[in-house]
């Protein structure tokens, strides 16, 4: 081998690692610039959705927004401001009897349950009308939603027609669909769908539907429970006539059997 080719041979060796490591530089460089840039993105991304998390924080809920609500769907077959007059019954009764009611109330189960079918009956007749005051304050006791949204719904079928209501009412409190109090089950629109479908006027019923799935009368809902809070009652269930209490002989509590009711009832009526 001549001393010419071993020197072209270490100048040729020495261009190709030259090369190489110019090679390598420009990889190095170029994966540094997408780990940076990488990091960049994430960087974004975290902050993003730390906003995004601190937004959605702050953004009411559908029930914060309903007690903001500037403007109030009220049902048909109401009166009154925000339409929070409930009065179902023949206008030519001359008695009214008042009833406050929260739809997770126990008791008020045990009332609808005993009484109910009577104070239908005597509506139906024209013996007296019945103004409906409903409340909330389980909500607030247990932590849910089922109270605003099953008056919400009521809301819903009153919109349908006075009689949907008492009916729907009756079934909200029925063995069969009222819970226990502890359970929210109240605040899925599904269940209150499935309790509308056991009555007839309700059943199968796509604007009921859409109405308690859109939350159309959620903000009628919280306006009425402030009538309930307003009105100076302090629990559920409470019936009034002549703005005197109703109760069962010998207590201070609403009537729980038809027996009692009729027999308090017929005592108001004279008086």
């Amino acid at each position: 081998m001549s001393k010419r080719n071993t020197q072209a041979n270490k100048a040729a060796a020495r261009d190709r690692l030259r090369a190489e490591r110019e090679r390598q530089a420009k990889k190095d460089k170029t994966r540094k610039q997408l780990v940076v840039a990488g990091s960049v993105v994430a960087a974004l991304a975290v902050v993003g959705g730390i906003s995004y998390g601190v937004m959605q924080l702050n953004k009411p809920d559908a029930w914060e927004a309903a007690a903001d609500a500037k403007t109030v769907t009220a049902p048909k077959n109401t009166s009154g401001k925000d339409g929070t007059t409930v009065v179902v019954g023949e206008s030519s009764a001359k008695k009214t009897l008042e009833l406050y009611e929260d739809s997770r109330c126990p008791v008020c189960a045990t009332f609808e349950q005993g009484v109910g079918e009577t104070i239908s009956k005597d509506v139906e007749a024209g013996k007296y009308k019945v103004k409906y005051v409903g409340a909330t304050f389980i909500d607030n006791t247990d932590n849910g939603e089922g109270s605003k949204n099953a008056l919400s719904a009521l809301g819903a079928a009153l919109d349908v027609s006075p009689e949907a209501f008492l009916e729907y009412k009756a079934a909200l409190y029925s063995a069969k669909f009222h819970p226990e109090e502890s359970d929210d089950k109240f605040a899925k629109d599904s269940y209150l769908i499935e309790a509308a479908d056991s009555v007839d006027a309700l059943k199968g019923n796509k604007a009921f539907q859409k109405a308690v799935e859109d939350g159309t009368y959620d903000a009628w809902a919280i306006k009425m429970s402030k009538t309930f809070d307003e009105s100076g009652v302090q629990g559920t269930p409470t019936v009034k006539m002549d703005d005197k209490k109703i109760t069962a002989e010998g207590s201070e509590n609403a009537p729980m059997t038809a027996d009692e009711f009729t027999k308090a009832v017929d005592k108001a009526l004279k008086a």
